[in-house]
């Protein structure tokens, strides 16, 4: 009995660490996703860039880095963050979001200020 349990408990102590990076892992990937549609968001309701960054520091993943770029009438905001893990366990997640700049019934067509 005594071998049995030596080789199970550190079989089942290694899954269930594994099973918990999966989904801290996860996790990362949904802030990342939430933190780059906050900032499309905020882009295109034509935020400063300082607020567009704060607007993805309020849900993505703390150290991620943020890339905002113009195409047209659209703007594209990318995140990218590590996952927590030592090592080869650290994985790199990149995210985007795209939003239509906002149209007003003055100006040139885009919002300035974003206060309603």
């Amino acid at each position: 009995m005594t071998a049995e349990a030596a080789v199970v408990i550190p079989a089942l102590v290694l899954l269930a660490a594994m099973l918990m990076w999966g989904v801290m892992a996860s996790a990362a990937r949904i802030q990342c996703v939430d933190g780059a549609r906050a900032g499309a968001r905020a882009a295109a309701r034509g935020e400063s860039p300082e607020g567009v960054r704060a607007a993805v520091r309020s849900a993505a993943p703390d150290g991620a880095r943020t890339e905002t770029r113009r195409e047209g009438d659209l703007v594209r905001v990318t995140v990218r963050a590590r996952t927590a893990g030592p090592g080869p366990l650290s994985v790199g997640l990149t995210e985007q979001a795209v939003a239509l700049r906002e149209a007003t019934a003055e100006g040139d067509g885009y919002v300035r200020d974003a206060a309603h």
